[in-house]
């Protein structure tokens, strides 16, 4: 982030004090690829399990780790298996992952293993319900996930707090009553800090899942949000934790390498110092990480249980890799470049679908977040002026560029 960029204003203090420099006192032992033992050994966590958090005011103790269900989970029951077994206890999942394919997939999981159900924190979300059929959608979700209630559930990927209307609120109301959910929600990856603002001041919002990572934790709006939810009793996940953008993966820097070949000196990657840095702030109470191998399965189990603390300079190499490459990252301030091209395109969830196919390597999720977007919006990409847009954006993306690039790889 550009410390002089508008909404993004960040220098190293307000970073550092951001995320601490408290570590996470928990090993990493039994794990296969555990990282390498710190310095300074401190109090382990029982053998085989994963770091719990309290999630706000639900009061329910939930693991640090929460397994994104956005990958085929029906061909892989052994990872569910393995998630369990090493206390990942926290699934989240959603009807629009392979349209409702990953539901059914932890649906099986259930059904075979049926004392496992207990031991899941369950999660499932519906993007804005269209109509009266929020229900109807709920009730297929439960059916295909092969039980009688999540524990939470989420409105999927709102954009204003608006979307938090009355009605919703009845309605949650009224699926808590009849044992559907146990606890309800919203997750955003745009303008976070408004509707984290907005929902502090909601007292039926239980928890809120939002894009949370070592590039946007220290914008002050959003800082103050978060401590808003903490102070309102919201349990908060982060998602989006290793920060990927809409540029070309393949662009690398100098502060990129410099960052990478720190860490592997302490003993472990970039990306898990990406995890560490955001289970350092204590008001998050889980982390949601896609993991569709058991390669980066145990690589996040023991980032979640390791002891090792983040040195001073390790925290500057994460803020100047942000600072070098800002231009590849969409921050989620999708009021800005949406105003700025008069609503005609939601610029952010265009972002999004890019950052799918090209830091994911999801091609058929981009493609199908994409098509998600009005055809009218798809039709005009191309045509919109987005020069106000690009003078707005706080991370100086070329708008224009990467919309053009969309249109041509996710049509």
């Amino acid at each position: 982030m550009n410390p002089k960029s508008k909404g993004a204003g960040v220098t190293r203090r307000d970073f550092v004090k951001t995320v601490g420099l408290a570590g996470i006192a928990v090993a990493g032992a039994g794990v296969p690829g555990a990282l390498a033992a710190p310095e300074t050994p401190a109090a382990a966590a029982p053998a085989g399990t994963t770091p719990k958090r309290k999630l706000g005011k639900t009061g329910v103790e939930v693991s640090i780790l929460n397994l994104g269900g956005m990958f085929d989970t029906i061909n892989n029951q052994l990872l569910l298996k393995q998630a369990l077994k090493w206390g990942v206890t926290f699934w989240d999942t959603a009807e629009s992952y392979g349209n409702g394919l990953s539901e059914e997939g932890m649906g099986r999981f259930f059904a075979r293993n049926p004392e496992a159900r207990k031991e899941i924190f369950l999660v499932t979300k519906v993007h804005q319900p269209k109509g009266d059929d929020l229900t109807e959608r709920l009730n297929k979700s439960l059916k295909r996930l092969q039980t009688d209630h999540v524990d939470l559930f989420f409105i999927h990927a709102i954009t204003d707090i608006g979307e938090m209307t009355p009605a919703i609120k009845t309605w949650a109301a009224e699926m808590k009553q009849a044992g559907k959910i146990k606890f309800f929600g919203f997750s955003t990856h745009t303008n976070m800090a408004d509707c984290l603002a907005g929902a502090a001041k909601l007292d039926w919002i239980d928890a809120v899942m939002m894009t949370y990572n070592f590039r946007v934790m220290a914008d002050p709006k959003l800082k103050a949000a978060v401590d808003a939810c903490e102070k309102a009793g919201i349990g908060l996940v982060a998602m989006k934790s290793m920060a990927g953008g809409p540029g070309d993966p393949k662009i690398t820097s100098k502060a990129k390498l410099e960052m990478a070949d720190r860490f592997l000196k302490r003993g472990f990657t970039d990306k898990q110092a990406k995890l560490k840095i955001i289970w350092e702030n204590p008001q998050i109470a889980s982390l949601c990480s896609q993991m569709p191998s058991l390669t980066i399965l145990s690589a996040n189990v023991a980032a979640a249980r390791d002891q090792a603390k983040l040195a001073r300079e390790e925290f500057e190499s994460l803020r100047q890799y942000a600072m070098e490459t800002q231009a590849d990252y969409c921050a989620g301030c999708g009021h800005l470049c949406q105003e700025a091209v008069g609503g005609a395109v939601p610029v952010n969830e265009v972002m999004r679908s890019l950052m799918y196919h090209r830091y994911y390597g999801e091609p058929e999720l981009a493609r199908e977040t994409f098509a998600g977007l009005p055809e009218a919006v798809r039709q005009r990409l191309t045509t919109v002026d987005y020069s106000q847009a690009e003078q707005a954006c706080p991370q100086k993306l070329a708008i224009a560029q990467l919309m053009r690039q969309a249109a041509e790889m996710l049509a």
